[in-house]
């Protein structure tokens, strides 16, 4: 097998940071237009989308062109879907509660204080947590094993974040189900199917990377995701913000925090037989 093409990885990664750089701007720049910081939670997704693609096109002639593809379409099914459900989502809104709590106390300028505390910080884990994608373009020994239980994660994540948030968004849709509490489909296995489904997707692809060396040495990328979707950003903020619902402590005795797992009886009851709503 090649050696890892070490110099032609380190040349990619300026164009990378550059990718990001552009994007990025480009975002905080309709952000400040709309007044509304949230939309780059749209671009979150097509942030790895972009990196895929520049490490895609300078990986040609390094890396194995047949797990360079398979990484590339991979990360953009991902990316690009979960970019159109949130902004489908969002569309016409307001601004994020968590965004407007977090600028409200901004000394000096609100746009300044929001490239300081969100635009910088999300580049840089985007970064590091795509590193798993960009060192797999790279790769030059054939895809072989550990890639296809990859992508079998993969596709067990993404039908988990695609079908919750499908659900979610028909819960949501009901006026007759508004405050209450969405307890079944996936819902029912999880309180988060979508963040389970975005921590099986981000492993999946680092099986995929560490089929080859150096792919292995990226582990923390996939960990970091994980922190911050299951400890962090994500599940601790959407449960505070759920905690007051009538109904939300019931649920949370009943259904596992993260991964999927047999409902619970508390108190003896089949959980999800009196309320059903969502986030």
């Amino acid at each position: 097998m090649p050696a890892f093409p070490l110099n032609a990885f380190l040349a990619s990664l300026p164009w990378v940071v550059a990718g990001l750089m552009v994007l990025l701007a480009l975002t905080f720049a309709v952000a400040v237009r709309q007044s509304r910081h949230s939309v780059i939670d749209t671009v979150w997704g097509l942030g790895f989308v972009v990196v895929a693609a520049i490490s895609w096109l300078l990986s040609a002639g390094h890396g194995d062109d047949g797990r360079r593809l398979l990484l590339l379409g991979l990360v953009a099914v991902w990316g690009i879907r979960l970019a159109l459900h949130i902004g489908l989502r969002s569309r016409g809104g307001h601004e994020d509660p968590r965004y407007v709590d977090m600028l409200s106390s901004a000394p000096g300028s609100r746009n300044v204080y929001a490239l300081r505390k969100v635009y910088l910080p999300q580049g840089v884990i985007l970064f590091f947590v795509s590193l798993t994608v960009q060192v797999g373009m790279f790769s030059t020994g054939s895809v072989g094993w550990l890639a296809w239980p990859g992508v079998l994660l993969w596709i067990v994540g993404f039908v988990f974040e695609t079908v919750g948030d499908w659900q979610l968004g028909q819960f949501k849709a009901d006026p007759a189900r508004r405050g209450t509490v969405l307890n079944t489909g996936l819902w029912r296995y999880t309180r988060h199917p979508n963040y389970f489904g975005d921590a099986a997707v981000w492993t999946g692809l680092f099986l995929i990377a560490a089929d080859s060396w150096p792919g292995v040495l990226t582990v923390l990328s996939p960990v970091l995701m994980i922190w911050l979707l299951a400890g962090k950003s994500g599940k601790p903020l959407a449960e505070k913000a759920m905690s007051a619902r009538p109904g939300y402590q019931e649920y949370v005795e009943s259904t596992s925090g993260f991964l999927p797992l047999p409902p619970r009886r508390p108190g003896g009851r089949q959980p999800g037989g009196q309320q059903a709503g969502g986030r």
